[in-house]
């Protein structure tokens, strides 16, 4: 069965501009600007009341495209917190026998992880743009990610796991 026309509306917030243009999403705030390319969904976006709103529609849509939907907002709304908040990773090395040494390389942009179960071998990780590495402070073995976009955050913290 399919639905003639689903829709669904999404605050945007004062401090941050949205832009739309042939399904690319800007978002503008105090932390810097993320953009995002719908083109592959089957959605219409649209601005209203003068920016403040974001109405995503679906035109006779499947299941699929319905859910497609919620799942643009949610990316809408994770662009809108990265450049109002951003996202913080924080990560800790866990060993038992052979201490696991970090070091952060090249300003704050990779980390080299020596003795990782014993091994001779340096792992090297790149951090992906617009993301940086710090060691905490307070908390011993403790490794913190930050950035704006929360799939760079996140993609950069599984490369370290990995």
């Amino acid at each position: 069965m399919k639905t003639i026309l689903a829709s669904e509306t999404m605050e945007i917030p004062e401090e941050v501009t949205v832009k739309v243009s042939a399904k690319m999403i800007s978002v503008t705030g105090p932390r810097g600007t993320l953009t995002r390319n719908f083109k592959h969904l089957n959605l219409d976006f649209q601005l209203q009341e003068g920016g403040r709103k974001l109405k995503v529609d679906a035109w006779f849509g499947t299941r699929k495209t319905m859910a497609a939907i919620r799942t643009a907002i949610s990316h809408v709304q994770n662009l809108i917190t990265g450049v109002t908040k951003g996202f913080r990773y924080k990560m800790r090395f866990v060993y038992a026998h052979f201490p696991i040494n970090a070091s952060i390389t090249a300003a704050n942009k990779g980390i080299e992880i020596r003795n990782f179960l014993g091994e001779k071998k340096v792992r090297k990780v790149d951090m992906l743009d617009g993301v940086t590495i710090l060691r905490s402070e307070k908390v011993k073995d403790e490794i913190v990610l930050d950035g704006n976009d929360i799939e760079l955050v996140s993609r950069s913290a599984a490369l370290i796991n990995q």
